[in-house]
C-alpha cells in the first residue's frame, strides 16, 4: 500500500477546506464544490459534502458526528504551531504535551468538532521512528 486517504464528510465544505488549509499550510485541490483534497506525501485528506454520501451508501456517514477518530499531522515544531494557531483555533483540547511514546502533541477540534492532533517527535526513539 503506497497511500492513505482519510475523508471527512461535512455540511460546509468551504469552511472546512479553509480551516485545514490554514492549519496545515497546504493548498487544497477542489474538484467540485462538494469535494476537495489536501495532499501530502503518502496521504490525502479529502473533504466531501454530505451530498456525496449517497454515492457510496445512503446514510452511511453523518457530518460533525465523529467520536473515535483523530486525524494526525507530523509537524516540525508543535509549540510554534500552537502559538500560530492561538486566536484561530477555537477549541484546544490539550496544550502541547509530551506523550509517553515520545511525541509532543497538540490536540484541538476542527469546526465540525473532529479531533486533530499535531505532533512532533522529541525523544530519540520517536525521532528515529519518523525520520524522513
Amino acid at each position: 500500500m503506497d497511500s492513505v486517504s482519510i475523508r471527512i464528510i461535512t455540511s460546509d465544505v468551504a469552511r472546512l477546506v479553509e480551516f485545514y488549509e490554514r492549519v496545515t499550510g497546504m493548498q487544497a485541490v477542489r474538484a467540485t464544490e462538494d469535494f476537495a483534497e489536501l495532499k501530502a506525501a503518502g496521504a490525502t485528506l479529502a473533504i466531501a459534502s454530505t451530498r456525496t454520501v449517497p454515492l457510496f451508501a445512503p446514510g452511511s456517514a453523518r457530518p460533525a458526528d465523529n467520536h473515535s477518530v483523530i486525524t494526525e499531522f507530523l509537524v516540525d515544531d508543535v509549540d510554534r504551531v500552537h502559538q500560530n494557531l492561538t486566536g484561530f483555533v477555537t477549541e484546544f483540547v490539550s496544550e502541547p504535551t509530551t506523550m509517553p511514546w515520545g511525541n509532543r502533541s497538540l490536540l484541538f477540534r476542527d469546526p465540525d468538532g473532529n479531533l486533530v492532533n499535531f505532533f512532533t517527535p522529541v525523544t530519540t526513539e520517536a525521532i528515529e521512528k519518523f525520520a524522513r
